[in-house]
């Protein structure tokens, strides 16, 4: 019996779905998508490992290589120069609506600019809201104050630990953050937590796991932050939060 690493001869243009490459970089952004098996991937120097259904969204000219060891089966489109993740490699998880896309993808094999053109537009449809923060942050640009900024969403560490680890004190951070973001430190970090946990749902995550990335300790912890950031009771986003984040923002 042929095995499917024999099959992939048979179209060799493809094979690289089934192979995997060595390091390189594209000049647009990229999309990798595990249809199958296990991703062992190299992304600007860190490796991923990736399962089936999951995403990696790389930034233009970021060097990457991918190994399939399992024999597992990936695809990776290149995205419209705009359909950029706010980082250079940012991890999507699963996600329903992109792997409906991507099976379809699959099953098309588009070919010609113009087959691949409306396959490209509805990735780019789904990709750049999830590249938006969904309350817009300014980092500040003082060095020590960006740093703790990077930290902050997802350090359990209070302000007071964190200014001392950078050698500084909690006053002159608060002092930053309210002259360069135009936030206290509180609610600039609330806000930053609050991104972490809707970038999770919207991967697929529950209620609860979205939490406990962003620094919570439940899921009604959660939900409270969200209603006193928006105003919205926690009853109501607990049944269907992005749908009523993204509903409210929409009136807003």
């Amino acid at each position: 019996m042929t095995t499917p690493r024999e099959l992939v001869a048979i179209v060799p243009e493809n094979s690289i779905r089934f192979l995997g490459h060595d390091t390189h970089e594209h000049e647009v952004p990229h999309l990798i998508h595990v249809v199958t098996g296990v991703a062992d991937i190299v992304a600007d120097g860190e490796r991923i490992p990736l399962h089936a259904r999951e995403n990696l969204w790389l930034a233009a000219n970021v060097p990457h290589s991918v190994r399939l060891p399992s024999g597992g089966i990936v695809l990776g489109p290149l995205l419209s120069p705009a359909t950029k993740p706010r980082e250079r490699v940012q991890r999507l998880g699963a996600l329903p609506a992109l792997t409906e896309l991507m099976t379809t993808i699959l099953a098309a094999a588009p070919v010609t600019a113009e087959q691949v053109r409306p396959f490209r537009e509805a990735l780019d449809g789904l990709l750049r809201p999830l590249c938006r923060h969904y309350f817009p942050l300014v980092l500040p640009s003082h060095p020590v104050a960006r740093a703790i900024a990077r930290e902050a969403a997802r350090s359990p560490q209070t302000l007071h630990e964190l200014a001392a680890r950078h050698g500084t004190s909690v006053r002159h951070v608060q002092r930053l953050f309210h002259d360069q973001t135009g936030l206290p430190f509180t609610r600039w970090r609330a806000r930053a937590r609050l991104n972490v946990a809707i970038t999770r749902l919207g991967r697929g995550d529950s209620l609860t796991v979205a939490a406990g990335a962003a620094g919570y300790t439940s899921r009604n912890g959660l939900l409270k932050a969200l209603s006193r950031e928006t105003g919205l009771p926690s009853a109501r986003l607990g049944t269907l939060p992005l749908a009523v984040l993204d509903a409210h923002r929409a009136a807003a």
